[in-house]
């Protein structure tokens, strides 16, 4: 039992202005694993305050990128050391299967490092040639006040791809997380303790929809980094809008991943083992539309449904677990709605059901599901589950697959798989989508992450990442004898 009673407020630990605490609970058989207070609107107050007063008269701001960098390091280092219990915490209160949190560990380090290597050789300040009289020195300056709003699927990766460009860039941050996430942000928010910030510059706070709203609504925050579904997006965009705050939005997908006719079927459907199941399915990124070839259609129906059954349900503890629960009861209905939906649209389920896998009543469990003869009109293939459901849409040509993955309010995410490499790159280059894997290759964090379309605004993810952090300034002096 891990209890948290206090919130974790501009760099100490604060008693919470709602003592009740919340009951946090295992998504595999209900157990209470944990208690955590929860943020309100008044707490979300204090922070900002704080974060306020930090950025407009502490010393944060006022650092050195050197400097700066050496705490993010300091950071990353205190997170390597304690990486198999942040896997262990995180697999308990979201049912993130342990291989996966325990794999993603590495990511972060590289996720960390790519940001660094985008700090030491970002032009913080540069001096630009000009043939007029005047000598122009370009900055670029932190934001502010930061509110940082994350989701629940990948607590770790989402929340230190907003707070470490955030404070390599100067600024001040509040993050705010999920309350299903309440264990592991508590102990991130531990770990940030101990990297010796100034008073001030951060706040962690789990809070519910409604205190997230007063956050972001808050005219003392100067930007918004937000990843969450894309209707909560346009709420915030909105909001953004109105106030004229700056704002970056990692939004939902559904992703499309084409299988040419040249592929090796077998080698493709074990790679999406991965790009369309990671993370119990509950992934932004997941290639849940697979673009089959008419005349090997079945062949890939066949091998995803060998595939998909060999995949071992349950306990997310269990090192043989591939896929564990979902997150909350309601999202559980969710997806098994969908898949109702699916049968009800006219879809042949191949694998799978509504029915929970037999054993496992208590916990938040859904069968993973096929379906064939999709239509890519129909609504399991156009809106985002976030559970382990994939469809098989079948393509004419490779026009036709491109046309069929790029028919979709959403572009974040895609693969594309070829026995040619070079012909992969160019399908890839016609994808309305902001990441594309070749050959299930893993994303580079050194490259920019983010949406087209409805999946988002701004990138993620080294120097692009960093640049969503900042300001620019321009200073033009007299140039010298002038």
């Amino acid at each position: 039992m891990i209890t948290y009673d206090r919130l974790y407020i501009a760099g100490s630990w604060t008693a919470p202005s709602d003592p009740e605490l919340l009951d946090i609970r295992s998504p595999h058989d209900q157990a209470v694993i944990g208690r955590a207070a929860q943020a309100r609107p008044a707490d979300i107050d204090r922070a900002v305050a704080a974060a306020r007063s930090a950025f407009d008269e502490g010393p944060w701001p006022r650092t050195t990128p050197a400097e700066r960098i050496a705490v993010i390091r300091r950071l990353n280092a205190l997170r390597e050391a304690d990486a198999e219990r942040i896997a262990d915490l995180i697999s308990a209160e979201n049912g993130s299967a342990r291989w996966f949190t325990g794999a993603g560990q590495p990511g972060l380090t590289r996720q960390a490092e790519a940001y660094l290597r985008a700090a030491e050789g970002f032009g913080w300040e540069e001096t630009l040639e000009s043939a007029a009289a005047v000598r122009t020195v370009v900055r670029r300056e932190p934001v502010g006040v930061v509110a940082a709003v994350i989701p629940w699927n990948s607590p770790f990766s989402a929340a230190l791809a907003k707070i470490i460009p955030a404070l390599l860039a100067g600024n001040t941050v509040v993050l705010k997380v999920s309350p299903e996430n309440s264990l592991s942000m508590g102990f991130l928010a531990e770990l940030l303790e101990r990297t010796g910030l100034p008073e001030g510059v951060i706040s962690v706070l789990p809070a519910d929809r409604e205190t997230s709203e007063h956050l972001v609504s808050h005219r003392d925050i100067d930007k918004i980094a937000f990843t969450g579904s894309t209707r909560a997006g346009r709420r915030i965009a909105a909001i953004a809008g109105e106030q004229l705050k700056r704002v970056s939005l990692e939004l939902g997908g559904k992703s499309a991943a084409i299988i040419l006719p040249d592929a090796d079927v077998d080698r493709a459907v074990q790679g999406l083992k991965f790009a369309s199941l990671l993370n119990n399915g509950e992934s932004c990124i997941a290639q849940t539309r697979v673009l089959a070839p008419r005349g090997r259609y079945e062949e890939v129906v066949a091998a995803l449904k060998d595939l998909v059954e060999s995949l071992k349900v349950g306990d997310p503890a269990d090192p043989d677990t591939f896929i564990g629960p979902m997150v909350r009861r309601d999202q559980q209905q969710r997806v098994r709605d969908y898949i109702e939906l699916g049968i009800k649209e006219g879809a042949r389920l191949v694998t799978g059901g509504p029915q929970v896998p037999p054993g496992l009543e208590n916990g938040n469990y859904v069968t993973p599901t096929v379906f064939a003869d999709v239509d890519n009109s129909l609504r399991i293939a156009q809106e985002e589950i976030f559970g382990p459901v994939l469809v098989v849409i079948a393509y004419d040509d490779e026009d036709d697959a491109v046309r069929i993955a790029n028919d979709s309010e959403y572009g974040l995410s895609g693969g594309v798989w070829s026995a040619d490499e070079t012909h992969a790159l160019e399908v890839a280059r016609r994808l309305r989508t902001g990441t594309v894997t070749v050959n299930g290759a893993s994303i580079s964090f050194d490259g920019p992450f983010g949406g087209h379309k409805a999946s988002g605004i701004g990138r993620e993810y080294g120097t692009a990442g960093l640049a969503q952090y900042v300001e620019y300034k321009t200073v033009t002096l007299a140039a010298s004898g002038a």
